[in-house]
């Protein structure tokens, strides 16, 4: 392909400003300074990004020392996903533990806070919130993330998300349009397909994006996701007729679309990225995410060009890149005078943590006995999907050896982890902690096998409360953030 000039001329400037890429390392590479300059408004970034708050302070100013008004975005929904915290888990249980208390106004000051940090941060635009109805326990990537699977519950919580996210001066990006909850497929790996009537989808799936346009969310992002009853060929971040008919006609949006990172597997493996990114943009699509991946130059000059390209053959046409473009650079000017117009809320650190301990459901907590001796924690632990990582550390062993000095734990999976559970933990009071036990029959076979020789076992379910409580205390988290790991283990302590 054809590399294209320096970046000063508009097109190519255009092309430039519609991408949200990602880079390698905690400072910013010379290359992406460089495009910054050459017009890039947007950079992304992720765990491998941040290793402190006042790392992070830091490397944002550096890239506004090139562009003062660069989009900074994060994939910031506190829970299971968080990229402050990615080493420690979060200070904020996720969507679904907020569903489960069903309090609005308390997901609004959660959102609020965890946007005071971001703003002090730097971050100026985060991929949050899920707004999905999961609506099938058996999805494999949604999950926790969503409020729940009651579509009203969702829409409630999700505008209040927005709401709270965006008095901090942050732009929320609600996800993932027009709905993955009722998907058994993970787009990182695949194309999920939903296959439910146009009515169905506009009851359940679109109610929480219309909460969340009403609210004000000033940036949606697209789903990588095949909805046939809206469009039969193309998947909704490539699909005119889901991202401009419907999200822009039919509900009236007229922010930011982003779509979800072009380098998964759902378009990658189909389209490629160059020519999905083509497509997403003739498609409605306004700005570009890549880099989750996909982390360095080579790939931002192949889309620049891909999309010059594009332009100059007419399979493109100008004037809508120049429309994604001014979008872009639209929101960057709402969040240059949302910082300026807003004072900065008074912090709230412990709003997370009062949350995730009103979000908790206990059984059996009538006849249970906290525990005064160091217990056995074993983590029956599922592979992470890609969203959620496997950087963040999740579960209880911490926080119960904080408050029962000599707890030991260990980790296992598979057919014989139920077996090895009991050998390790000898005569010590087990805590068994799940997540997810309804998708996973090894770790339900695990759970039989322990409870058969201990029933004094305390289980904590910290995904999907879909399995039977069982255990002697059986506490479900509704996600595995570090504050839900927290507030459960001062429940077993007793603190």
């Amino acid at each position: 392909m054809t590399t294209f000039a320096s970046g000063t001329d508009t097109l190519t400037r255009d092309a430039l400003t519609v991408l949200q890429p990602g880079f390698t390392g905690t400072t910013a590479p010379d290359w992406l300074l460089r495009r910054l300059g050459e017009g890039l408004a947007s950079v992304g970034l992720f765990g491998r990004n941040i290793a402190s708050a006042e790392q992070l302070s830091v490397l944002t100013a550096q890239l506004r020392a090139e562009r003062d008004d660069v989009l900074v975005a994060v994939d910031e929904e506190g829970g299971d996903v968080t990229r402050l915290e990615v080493r420690t888990g979060s200070s904020f249980p996720g969507n679904h533990a907020l569903g489960a208390v069903n309090d609005v106004d308390l997901t609004r000051d959660v959102a609020a806070e965890l946007g005071r940090r971001l703003a002090a941060c730097g971050v100026n635009l985060n991929w949050a919130p899920s707004a999905d109805v999961n609506s099938n326990a058996a999805n494999p990537v949604i999950g926790v993330r969503s409020f729940g699977a009651e579509p009203g519950l969702v829409a409630r919580h999700t505008a209040a998300y927005v709401t709270g996210l965006q008095s901090a001066g942050v732009a929320a990006c609600t996800k993932h349009f027009p709905g993955h909850g009722d998907t058994a497929v993970d787009s990182h790996h695949a194309l999920p397909r939903i296959d439910v009537p146009a009515e169905v989808l506009s009851e359940r799936e679109l109610a929480p994006f219309r909460a969340a346009i009403a609210a004000g969310t000033r940036a949606v992002m697209s789903a990588h996701i095949l909805v046939p009853a809206l469009d039969p060929d193309r998947p909704a971040t490539l699909s005119h007729r889901i991202l401009t008919e419907l999200l822009r006609r039919e509900l009236g949006y007229d922010g930011l679309i982003v779509t979800d990172g072009m380098e998964m597997r759902a378009i990658a493996d189909t389209y490629g990225i160059e020519r999905g990114s083509v497509l997403a943009i003739a498609a409605g699509a306004d700005a570009i995410c890549v880099g989750g991946g996909l982390a360095d130059d080579e790939t931002v000059r192949r889309l620049r060009d891909a999309l010059v390209s594009a332009v100059r053959s007419g399979a493109l046409p100008e004037a809508r890149l120049a429309e994604a473009a001014d979008r872009v650079r639209s929101l960057a000017r709402w969040t240059t005078t949302a910082k300026a117009a807003r004072p900065q809320p008074d912090a709230d650190t412990e709003v997370g943590l009062r949350a995730a301990r009103r979000a908790l459901r206990l059984t059996g907590a009538d006849t249970f006995t906290p525990l005064t001796d160091p217990p056995y924690v074993a983590a029956l632990s599922p592979v992470a999907n890609i969203a959620v990582g496997d950087e963040t550390p999740w579960g209880v062993a911490a926080e119960l050896f904080r408050l029962l000095p000599g707890t030991e734990t260990g980790t296992f999976s598979g057919e014989d982890a139920g077996l090895a559970t009991l050998a390790a933990a000898g005569p010590r009071r087990i805590v068994a902690v799940v997540r997810d036990e309804h998708r996973h029959p090894w770790m339900a076979a695990a759970l039989d096998s322990i409870l058969r020789t201990r029933p004094d076992t305390v289980v904590i379910e910290m995904g999907l409360p879909q399995a039977p409580p069982r255990g002697t205390l059986h506490i479900a988290t509704h996600g595995a953030a570090r504050v839900c790991g927290r507030a459960a283990a001062e429940i077993i302590a007793g603190a």
